[in-house]
């Protein structure tokens, strides 16, 4: 099997578990692995040891945010090597979501989001050559 063809791994990031078991349930039928962390450091150690294609990263969590957590796993990557990033907040504010895009965020979604939009954009991200995005992951 060759890298393209590999199953791709999503990690969730949110200390919000019922939000985090929803974006789980939406992303289901999609051929993907998915994995979840609910704190920043987990979602560092999972990153480390897992190698996910894509992270939808929540930006506010207690110890260990989003931010910080984006800096780890980016540190020395260019954009678009994985793991490529959604980054999800209840933060309204465009300064915070500059400083997100700056560090190499992909897509930035405002809470609350409806699940298909963030179907949406993991299909966009992981196949960008799809654009009507009916494509499996």
């Amino acid at each position: 099997m060759t890298q393209e063809q590999a199953r791709k791994k999503i990690l969730l990031v949110d200390d919000d578990r019922e939000i985090l078991g929803a974006m789980a349930a939406a992303l289901g039928d999609l051929d993907a692995e998915i994995l979840t962390a609910n704190n920043g450091n987990d979602a560092v150690t999972m990153a480390e040891a897992h190698k996910p294609d894509l992270m939808v990263l929540d930006q506010m969590m207690p110890g260990r945010n989003g931010l910080v957590v984006l800096e780890k796993v980016k540190k020395g990557k260019k954009k678009t090597d994985p793991p490529r990033v959604i980054m999800v907040t209840a933060n309204p504010g465009s300064r915070h979501k500059d400083f997100a895009a700056g560090m190499g965020v992909d897509a930035y979604l405002n809470k609350p989001f409806r699940m298909e939009k963030l179907v949406e954009t993991v299909k966009k991200i992981l196949h960008p050559d799809d654009p009507a995005g009916t494509g499996q992951i």
